[in-house]
């Protein structure tokens, strides 16, 4: 069955079809992945390393063209999708860096005349990944697991196959052997039969919490580890002490990072009250200045949505909002013509029966929320069954490390917005999923930590054995 995409700057179907794997394709793809692990996990850290940086150059030299490939296939902005080659390169590089450390014997002290933690690794890797970065969220996972001796398989959303085959493309002209790392075109009907593959180790998932119980639950049942990053609906906290010019201007930008469509945009903007009035009225031009447009287009801030359905369901999640009582501060429809753009929008007043107020909204549609005191901010803030990403912004130190404590997230940026780093922990908590990737916490969720005890003389026993 063909896979057929569209653009969503125009609403038009692109020309090229994918043709899905057959069931005989995805058996040799298994088979080629289970062979390149024989011997790729005996390679060296530093052919791993070299063969890595030699990905980030590519991605850096041809950023221009994978730029606008994903600008085209997904409707991110040009200058974003530059910037996220770039980050891949740099995602590349950090693991070349680093991978050989972060993977080294670590002595334990032990009545042993020597013993030790070795990281080795698994396997072939699972991942199913999501279209709102088509390239970061797989380099983010890649990178990692090829430097720690695993290989991948990747199913990307049906959306983005162009970017699916360029990521396999890139590895291979980067000198990684035939089957170190894979693209599999199939539904997502296909990735149930794929897990329970005895060759599949492990898998890897960042999406929609629905389709990460899917994929725990089948790896469950085959006693497989998962790494799940599921959405959000971050917080935005703005108090008192807070540089309201900045904050404002740095909400417009966190709502509508990747045209709204990203799990750690803040979505939850929740100000005290003693701020409030002069907040929203900042965020309301901040968000009004944001430009929409052709995202090929110099100076575009915000461009389509990637999917007509996307577009569907901010607009129910918005009309039906309003309708049970939320009001519109700015935007709240869609824009008129060609392909699926929506107009950044500010509600206020929401209520708890509101569709906006529990679901995550995919879209550049902020919620905007007036707090009491920091203790009413906090219980809004947590009043949420996700627990990605968290801001807040105060200039009281005490009042930061509050927040930094009772935030229920994975990750808490304070006078910043969130935004992933190689170089720290990224997941969540709650319904935002478990496990981390990136930083040497990423590298670690997918290896074998094996104990190793070993005597003076002979093999010895283990004094807990008996």
């Amino acid at each position: 069955m063909p896979i057929t995409t569209i653009n969503p700057t125009t609403g038009e179907e692109m020309p090229t079809e994918w043709e899905t794997l057959t069931a005989a394709g995805i058996e040799r793809k298994l088979a080629k992945a289970d062979e390149a692990f024989r011997a790729h996990r005996r390679t060296s850290f530093a052919e791993r390393a070299e063969k890595m940086r030699a990905a980030a150059g590519i991605l850096e030299r041809e950023k221009e063209r994978l730029g606008r490939m994903m600008a085209t296939e997904m409707g991110k902005t040009l200058k974003s999708a530059i910037a996220e080659a770039e980050k891949c390169a740099w995602g590349c590089r950090y693991y070349a860096d680093h991978a050989e450390r972060f993977l080294a014997d670590e002595p334990v002290e032990t009545q042993a005349a020597r013993s030790y933690v070795r990281y080795l690794p698994i396997g072939p890797v699972l991942a199913v990944m999501p279209w709102n970065f088509p390239f970061w969220q797989v380099f983010r996972f890649a990178a990692p697991a090829l430097m720690a001796g695993n290989v991948g398989l990747l199913k990307h959303a049906s959306n983005v196959p162009r970017s699916a085959m360029e990521i396999e493309d890139i590895f291979r002209r980067a000198g990684f052997a035939e089957g170190v790392f894979q693209t599999l075109l199939v539904g997502s009907g296909a990735v149930a039969g794929i897990i329970d593959d005895p060759r599949v180790k492990a898998a890897t998932l960042t999406g929609s919490t629905p389709a990460g119980a899917s994929v725990a639950e089948r790896a469950g049942r085959n006693l497989k580890k998962t790494v799940l990053e599921l959405g959000g609906s971050d917080p935005f906290i703005v108090l008192p002490s807070a540089d309201l010019d900045s904050a404002a201007v740095t909400a417009a930008r966190a709502r509508c990072i990747n045209n709204g469509q990203s799990c750690i945009a803040a979505k939850r903007f929740i100000v005290h009250a003693e701020v409030y009035d002069a907040f929203a009225e900042r965020f309301v031009r901040a968000m009004e200045a944001q430009a929409v447009g052709d995202p090929l287009r110099d100076g575009t801030d915000v461009g389509p949505l990637a999917m007509e359905q996307t577009l569907e369901d901010a607009e129910r999640q918005v009309r039906d909002s309003v309708a049970a009582g939320a009001k519109v501060l700015t935007g709240g429809e869609r824009i008129g013509g060609p392909g699926y753009f929506y107009r950044p929008t500010i509600l206020a007043e929401i209520p708890e029966s509101a569709p906006a107020y529990r679901e995550e909204v995919f879209a550049p549609v902020a919620l905007l929320f007036r707090a009491d005191d920091a203790d009413h901010a906090i219980a809004l803030a947590n009043d949420s069954d996700f627990g990605l990403g968290s801001s807040v912004w105060t200039r009281d130190p005490d009042e930061a490390r509050r927040f930094v404590d009772e935030l229920e997230a994975g990750m808490t940026y304070v006078n910043a917005m969130v935004a992933s780093d190689p170089r720290l922990p990224f997941g969540g908590v709650k319904q935002s999923g478990y496990g981390r990737e990136l930083s040497h916490n990423g590298i670690h969720e997918f290896v074998n930590i094996k104990s190793v005890w070993m005597e003076d003389e002979g093999p010895g026993v283990h004094p807990e054995s008996e």
